[in-house]
């Protein structure tokens, strides 16, 4: 595996989280609905697992370069990551190769009430080591998540393996 590939698996992996489940989107939806009745955003913690990648480089065997494209699927658990809550699909384009790399991803979360879309960009995908953490943008959903926004944390605490902390703005 090239180091491009490993540097993106961790970065496919990242953009893997968020939320639902039945038991966990209802008590998501009782602490959300008690925290917007405060005046505090709604925060959730999941962890997300890779299931699923393809790599599509502008140069097959070659060194990385603008245009490469990592298409992913990931399985979302709860904070605990024991309980199965979702599935995110993705992709990730490399628009620089200079300092560390950079790409553009975009990934819909699929959950049990509803999607959510985000996208963003991840620095630093090139560079030897476990893949960055990053924060990209909701920037919409469907379902329970009409009109989303905020963010995404991602941090990567094993192979293949990100905790993904989502904030929803109010």
């Amino acid at each position: 595996m090239r180091p491009t590939r490993a540097a993106r698996l961790g970065t496919a992996t990242a953009l893997v989280t968020l939320f639902a489940c039945t038991p966990v989107a209802a008590a998501a939806a009782a602490t959300a609905d008690s925290a917007q009745a405060m005046g505090r955003d709604r925060v959730i913690t999941l962890i997300g697992r890779l299931a699923q990648q393809s790599h599509f480089p502008v140069n097959p065997g070659g060194a990385p370069a603008q245009g490469d494209r990592t298409v992913f699927r990931s399985i979302l658990f709860d904070k605990d990551g024991i309980n199965q809550v979702g599935e995110t699909d993705g992709t990730c384009t490399t628009t620089t190769v200079d300092n560390g790399g950079a790409e553009e991803c975009v990934v819909t979360y699929t959950l049990a009430d509803g999607q959510i879309s985000a996208q963003g960009m991840v620095f630093g995908n090139l560079n030897p080591g476990p893949p960055p953490s990053f924060d990209n943008a909701i920037t919409g959903g469907t379902g329970e998540f009409d009109r989303a926004r905020g963010q995404i944390h991602a941090d990567t605490i094993g192979p293949g393996t990100r905790r993904f902390t989502i904030d929803l703005d109010r």
